[in-house]
């Protein structure tokens, strides 16, 4: 039988073929029997099950509104979740936003409030708690409805003239791609050398941050130098790697290349020093996996599933213990609970209480009205230059609360709601939802074979993204912004609209 992909892009069109701009129709006799059969389980496990297991804990949590609320809102994303990973597409952007929601604002915040207990104390009224968890909720409506929205808009096939000013699709131009693995050299190798030489990199993630402090790149009050610093030492590594990894995966002669094997493993042991575990946030370390995993295999159903999967069960069980190398946590109140969800009470998973508690920050001050948003996408201006510059989220709530550790979560329903309130919420995350969907439809077109070939931009950036995902919903977005931007910038420089027929070789 004629593969899904070896049909797209053929010229005379078929009764019942898919209408030019639509994604061709991915479903192998194989799955859609091996979905039906994992359906049901996978279904009753994350909708059912885990929350059934959760509600069964025991604990002195009130079953109130926000109890139902919270319950209500994992059963959603769980069925959500359910749905991206059976689905007949690869959604990567939607299923990375999805399986976050499941963690860390339902099954995480449900156990908290099954037990009574919080990472971080709640300062406000329990009121405010309730009106996070519906403020949640109605969010994520606003992302499935941009989400639908998105779909209902069919995908065109752009004209020469529309593609860009060469007519070709976005692909990485050759020179500029190792213009940008020699920048990737020489930027970590002078984020090395700043740092004292790569020892540092296999301590602590508190060694690197003294050492950055005491280089001198960082201004009093302002972590505008020690953020390009690292951004510029790890991001265009990664981005070479990516890159040289998809072409490995999806050209033969490039894996017949001797020249492109050896980039290949110098950028691997280049990102083994600068992007390793140990000193760097589990977070950031999360980009690095997913994105290389999505890169190796583009066009792999099977790696997109088990990376959601396996994710949740990662997240739940492993996640919390990764901090061997993390800094201290003094700031952090100690938590006893004799549930098995223990590590989802104490640790990691303090979103949705953050959210409550920047609910009652911002009772007391009033919203911003774009200037919490306005310091994120400004942050690369020093506070010398700009004395009213906006902290973090997290830090200034965490300030406001009277904690000494303030390196809290703000999710990315905060930072709407600390600008706009409610109607931030809804049209920020029906934007997001919009954006995640067309992307992840020219995604799938990218990577098929009669995609942009090997050095497709589009095939490199949704990987990342999806992997960068979990920062910028986690937040807080001023901490998130550098990194991105970096990534953004370099991407731009090497991307060509012209076409290389070099690049489209097997």
């Amino acid at each position: 039988m004629t593969s899904v992909h070896e049909t797209v892009g053929a010229a005379p069109a078929r009764k019942g073929a898919p209408r030019p701009g639509a994604e061709p129709p991915e479903r192998p006799i194989a799955w859609s029997m091996l979905s039906r059969t994992l359906s049901v389980p996978l279904v009753l496990g994350l909708v059912c099950f885990l929350p059934a297991v959760i509600a069964a804990q025991p604990g002195d949590g009130v079953r109130d509104t926000a109890y139902w609320l919270q319950l209500v809102l994992t059963c959603y994303a769980g069925a959500r979740l359910a749905t991206m990973i059976l689905s007949t597409r690869r959604r990567l952007l939607q299923g990375v936003f999805w399986m976050f929601v499941y963690i860390a604002m339902g099954v995480a915040p449900f156990a908290q409030v099954v037990i009574g207990q919080t990472p971080t104390p709640m300062v406000g009224p329990r009121q405010d708690l309730v009106t996070a968890i519906a403020m949640v909720l109605v969010g994520c409506a606003a992302y499935d409805l941009g989400a639908l929205l998105a779909s209902r808009r069919p995908l065109r096939r752009r004209t020469p003239s529309a593609r860009g000013p060469g007519g070709g699709p976005a692909v990485a131009h050759p020179v500029r791609l190792r213009l940008l693995v020699l920048l990737a050299f020489t930027a970590s190798a002078f984020y090395v050398l700043k740092l004292g030489g790569p020892a540092v990199f296999f301590t602590s993630r508190q060694e690197i941050n003294e050492t950055v402090a005491a280089s001198g790149v960082t201004a009093e009050g302002s972590n505008v130098g020690s953020a390009f610093i690292k951004g510029f030492g790890q991001v265009p590594a990664l981005l070479a790697l990516l890159f040289y990894t998809r072409r490995l995966a999806t050209s033969r002669r490039a894996r017949r290349s001797p020249s492109t094997v050896l980039v290949w493993v110098a950028l691997s042991g280049l990102n083994l020093l600068v992007n390793n575990p140990i000193s760097n946030a589990r977070y950031w370390f999360l980009t690095v996996v997913v994105s290389l995993l999505f890169a190796a295999f583009p066009s792999s159903a099977a790696v997109y599933r088990t990376v959601l999967t396996t994710g949740v069960v990662g997240a739940l069980v492993l996640f919390p213990y990764a901090d061997r190398f993390r800094y201290e946590e003094g700031g952090q109140r100690a938590v006893q609970s004799a549930s098995v969800f223990d590590p989802l009470v104490t640790k990691d998973y303090d979103q949705m209480v953050m959210f409550a508690n920047t609910i009652s920050w911002v009772d007391t001050r009033g919203h911003t009205y774009g200037r919490q948003l306005a310091g994120s996408g400004l942050f690369f201006v020093p506070r010398a230059l700009w004395s009213g510059k906006p902290e973090d989220t997290g830090v200034r709530v965490g300030q406001w609360m009277g904690l000494r550790m303030t390196n809290l979560s703000a999710p990315l329903w905060t930072e709407f709601w600390v600008d706009f309130g409610a109607s931030g919420i809804i049209g920020g995350l029906a934007l997001i939802g919009y954006v995640s969907a067309r992307t992840d439809r020219r995604y799938a077109r990218a990577v098929t074979r009669a995609g942009p070939g090997p050095g497709s931009t589009l095939a490199i950036a949704a990987p990342l993204i999806a992997g960068y995902t979990f920062i910028l919903l986690r937040g807080p977005l001023l901490q998130a912004a550098g990194k991105l931007a970096i990534g953004a910038l370099c991407l731009v420089l090497i991307t060509t609209f012209r076409e290389q027929r070099a690049a489209r070789r097997r």
